[in-house]
């Protein structure tokens, strides 16, 4: 596999930046074996000798099979298990995988990734990376001995997913390719990207950075993975880079605000929201009023409940990441429509923390709420949360972030309650840590 630079995402100014990485590969795909994206779960099931049956018994079945799994990956190999030095190391090419979505040469698939403007639901886009993102670690730990994986390896966080300035027709193909980055003792960062085909070319449209955990063979702790050798500048920058994501989420996590209160500036912000909203006529504290072109943000919610069924499970007998990613993205773009009062354009997808694994038969809600805009731009996040059939207590599962784009200027969002203001300061935080600001044109269509 030849080498080269690889033209990454970007949003600044609407211009491509050129970045480091694998090379996107020939773009021949029928002469490379690329993957089908309907092989990608056939794959993974394969891998961990997960049933495409369901049953209440397949997650027994499962696990029978991992310790199967186990056994042979202990009579194959000789290599410790108890540390990271026991495992051979992998380059990053080993995991490196494209994958082709032929929207374009394949009518038949088109209509599951069709929007009703005749674009491209990216909410689809949401679950073939999650899909792909576990297909590449597994290829990074692969054992050639051993028919299945021991390990169990599932989403631990959506870091980042940055959109370029292109168009997303549903009548051209589209690739994705990634591979894994950076390796700790038992997480993998993973970088993926997607292009899609004008003329003889794949052309960049989305960057995507995920990190992966691995689990034993029970998915009752953690499991160490094979540590990952740098062969080349590039890489040893994306490895680099790799630490330097590390370092900034666990800057990002210690400066919570539910755990840290917000700095001078950001009290500063909230009293002078607050000040901006009073009654010049009573002036009291009690009594409020919206400025001009001002929501409450008690007024830009919306919320959905699904029921999880077991046709969205994932190879493990969960419910799939990407599902979850895909159901709060679209109640998400319908709340900054709704707010809005025009289409709105998907710009960046940040910090999606899996923080719960939910289980097949449980009730599934989702609220969604704008809680910080700009200019053009809406910050909407949607909080999700379990319940099963049996007990009525609520158990939250995932917080995502969303950065929309709207053709058109949208109005103040302003915040009622203490909460609600450090709603307001979170997503100003994740909006300021969006790469740059983007230009709306005509062809930039992501929709649900």
């Amino acid at each position: 596999m030849r080498r080269a630079a690889l033209r990454l995402c970007a949003l600044g100014k609407g211009q491509l930046t050129p970045g480091r990485g694998l090379t996107q590969g020939p773009q021949n795909p029928k002469k490379q074996g690329i993957f089908h994206i309907h092989e990608v779960r056939d794959k993974l099931r394969e891998i961990v000798g997960a049933s495409t049956n369901w049953s209440p018994f397949s997650l027994l079945c499962l696990s029978f099979l991992k310790l199967k799994a186990e056994r042979e990956r202990e009579l194959g190999l000789k290599e410790s298990e108890n540390c990271q030095d026991g495992l051979p190391p992998r380059r990053m090419k080993d995991s490196y995988i494209e994958v082709l979505l032929p929207l374009g040469s394949e009518p038949e698939l088109r209509e599951k990734y069709l929007t009703v403007q005749n674009t491209v639901r990216f909410g689809r886009i949401l679950e073939d990376l999650d899909s792909l993102g576990v297909l590449i670690c597994y290829m990074h730990n692969k054992i050639h001995s051993a028919k299945m994986s021991p390990l169990s390896i599932v989403t631990a966080l959506v870091d980042k997913i940055d959109m370029c300035k292109k168009s997303l027709s549903p009548e051209q193909d589209i690739k994705f390719s990634g591979h894994v980055s950076w390796v700790g003792k038992t997480s993998m960062e993973v970088k993926m990207q997607m292009f899609q085909l004008h003329g003889d070319e794949f052309c960049p449209v989305l960057d995507a950075t995920f990190v992966m955990v691995a689990r034993d063979s029970e998915n009752k702790g953690p499991a160490f993975v094979n540590p990952l050798i740098p062969e080349s500048p590039e890489e040893e920058e994306l490895f680099r880079q790799g630490e330097l994501n590390k370092g900034r989420r666990i800057a990002f996590s210690s400066t919570s605000l539910l755990k840290m209160a917000p700095s001078a500036e950001e009290r500063t912000t909230i009293h002078e929201m607050f000040l901006s909203t009073l009654d010049p006529k009573t002036i009291s504290f009690r009594s409020r009023v919206l400025p001009s072109n001002a929501v409450w943000m008690e007024n830009s919610k919306l919320k959905s409940l699904e029921i999880c069924h077991p046709q969205e499970r994932n190879i493990f007998n969960r419910i799939f990441g990407g599902f979850l990613m895909r159901k709060a993205y679209e109640l998400a773009w319908a709340t900054a429509c709704s707010f809005g009062g025009s289409r709105p354009f998907v710009v960046a997808v940040d910090d999606i923390m899996f923080q719960k694994p939910v289980e097949v038969g449980s009730l599934l809600f989702l609220s969604s709420q704008v809680c910080f805009t700009q200019n053009n731009y809406i910050q909407v996040r949607v909080h999700s949360e379990v319940a099963s059939l049996q007990e009525k207590q609520h158990t939250t599962t995932n917080v995502f972030h969303f950065t929309f784009m709207s053709e058109k200027e949208v109005p103040l969002v302003f915040p009622k309650t203490y909460g609600e203001s450090m709603l307001y300061l979170d997503g100003q935080r994740h909006f300021n840590s969006m790469s740059g600001p983007a230009t709306l044109r005509k062809d930039y269509l992501v929709e649900p």
